[in-house]
């Protein structure tokens, strides 16, 4: 009897300390997967900053220098055509800076609304790629993180397509669920090998998004057909 109460006793502890190293090995496997997360967003912003580093230093500065060297070297006798120059130049900065804002953070989006703020990132770029946008009639006003983070996935998803893809034409696809967003962003391009491009800025940044609103995605795409990004975005009700 003593033998067997012992094995018992024995097996339990066993048990107990088998539940107990596999609790802890899930726990550091938690905090290990924070810290990647923790990481992975401070590369993500350092390399934000380095690229609005960049456009501020290449764009806006060396028109600003540009602009200098005209105010200083104003033709007295060509009055016209150089005012006509640096009105130009200061256009063009303006622009510049508008750009670089709108990079930063889309600051009309709040006023405008998700809606309006993409259709106008469409007419942007109008000659340059085309793109559809269907939205359906449901569709109702998300709290301002939601929209911003949509808008920057799809902003991220169209820079890639034309910096990267063949493709002529993007198709945005946003509808309201009772339990999620359902979101659908496709390209007509040539589609790409995710392993050999998921670790560049563009598929990171827009993946972080998308964890950001703790949504579950999927890629669909083979070489020689159309990339198609899924997103299901849990609803937020908001006041």
């Amino acid at each position: 009897m003593t033998i067997i109460v012992s094995f018992v006793l024995l097996s339990y502890k066993f048990f107990t300390d088998r539940i107990i190293r596999e609790k802890n090995s899930q726990f550091e496997a938690e905090i290990q997967h924070q810290k990647d997360l923790a990481l992975e967003s401070t590369k993500i912003q350092e390399e934000e900053r380095k690229r609005m580093a960049i456009l501020i230093h290449d764009d806006i500065g060396n028109r600003l220098n540009i602009l200098s060297l005209w105010v200083h070297n104003l033709d007295a006798q060509n009055k016209e055509a150089t005012e006509e120059i640096i009105t130009k130049q200061i256009s063009e900065l303006i622009d510049s800076a508008r750009n670089i804002s709108h990079s930063l953070y889309p600051v009309n989006l709040e006023k405008l609304g998700l809606i309006l703020y993409i259709e106008e990132l469409i007419t942007n770029l109008s000659q340059t790629i085309k793109i559809n946008m269907d939205v359906h009639s449901d569709f109702t006003q998300k709290d301002i993180f939601t929209e911003v983070q949509l808008y920057r996935i799809i902003q991220e998803f169209t820079t890639n397509v034309i910096k990267h893809s063949t493709a002529t034409e993007i198709t945005i696809y946003i509808k309201d669920n009772p339990d999620n967003i359902s979101v659908i962003i496709m390209d007509n391009g040539n589609g790409f090998v995710y392993d050999q491009v998921s670790k560049g800025m563009g598929i990171k940044n827009i993946e972080s998004r998308i964890q950001s609103l703790d949504a579950r995605f999927k890629w669909k795409n083979k070489i020689g057909q159309r990339t198609q990004l899924i997103i299901k975005i849990p609803q937020i009700k908001i006041s």
